[in-house]
């Protein structure tokens, strides 16, 4: 059954841990990615509709100089592979986007799709940096995706302590996980949100809030607050 439905969705992959000597390592080394990237094609037996260069910031700690350049050289690898129909398009997946801003040069090549931490979790730091990364690259939030919607789990104790519902309209209808997922549409902006497959149900009930509206007054007074909350920490 999963071979025949296999070619109605879309498929993305993540490319840039590789295996090491010492456990796993990250890479930018456009050969690698390349060869990651052709050995997903056939473990899933299609080529992957969208390839998103995973945490580059991770072998991006060297000089400013340096570290620009070595992210050019990965996008560009990957633009000209997606160039040659290797893949359909590319994109940057980032858990920590602080650094990547100021690496943004002209000369690199614009990513098709960025995917960033969103939700009600991310920090003020974080959010402003997944935003300013979007503005380098000239992307709409039609491009943005988000992931990790609950930090990671439904089950954290954080979600017994406080109640999403009130970024939502009419948010009574939902459950505290439900209207979590919901907002993260909004901290950043984002098109789509990736989350777990595991548990039918669950991803039925998340899919099942799509319908529910945030409270942009709720979502922009608690963006409000968290800039507050930066500007009084650096002063």
């Amino acid at each position: 059954m999963a071979g025949d439905l296999l070619p109605k969705f879309t498929l993305s992959t993540k490319v840039g841990y590789f295996p090491g000597t010492a456990g796993t390592e990250h890479s930018l080394d456009p050969v690698r990615l390349h060869a990651a990237v052709e050995q997903s094609a056939r473990d899933l037996g299609r080529e992957p509709d969208l390839v998103f260069l995973h945490s580059p910031e991770h072998s991006l700690a060297g000089p400013a100089v340096q570290s620009r350049e070595d992210l050019r050289e990965a996008c560009a690898a990957l633009d000209c592979a997606t160039a040659r129909g290797l893949w359909g398009a590319w994109g940057i997946a980032t858990w920590d986007p602080m650094s990547l801003p100021a690496l943004v040069g002209a000369s690199a090549p614009t990513p098709s799709a960025l995917m960033v931490r969103a939700g009600l979790l991310v920090g003020g730091r974080t959010l402003d940096a997944a935003e300013a990364l979007t503005e380098a690259w000239g992307l709409g939030a039609g491009a943005v995706w988000g992931m990790s919607p609950c930090g990671g789990s439904t089950r954290a104790p954080v979600w017994a302590r406080i109640d999403p519902r009130a970024f939502l309209r009419d948010g009574s209808r939902y459950s505290h996980a439900q209207a979590a997922f919901r907002v993260s549409y909004r901290l950043p902006r984002v098109s789509a949100v990736s989350v777990g497959t595991d548990e039918p149900a669950h991803l039925g009930e998340l899919v099942g809030t799509l319908a529910a509206e945030p409270d942009e007054q709720a979502v922009g007074e608690y963006r409000t607050l968290l800039r507050d909350r930066l500007s009084s920490q650096s002063d």
